[in-house]
């Protein structure tokens, strides 16, 4: 794919289309991997993103039970 460099203030950048932005989940930040002959654009994203809201909506709920049982069906709590 071929790209136009334009200018960006005292800059010069790159325009990326909706389609990619989308297909590559491309939004705020990404990374630029420098090689030796060519520039690679990743998107940055945050592993934890949307975890905050989560634990607000499980506390919200009430939910005391827990997703897993404390022992499986064949542990042995004897040795312990």
């Amino acid at each position: 794919m071929e790209a136009k460099i334009i200018q960006v203030g005292n800059s010069k950048g790159i325009r990326l289309s909706k389609t990619i932005l989308e297909k590559y989940n491309i939004s705020d930040k990404v990374e630029l991997i420098l090689k030796e002959d060519s520039i690679v654009i990743t998107p940055i994203t945050s592993p934890r993103e949307g975890w905050s809201e989560a634990f607000k909506s499980l506390s919200e709920d009430n939910a005391e039970e827990p997703l897993i049982d404390d022992f499986f069906d064949d542990e042995q709590n004897e040795e312990w």
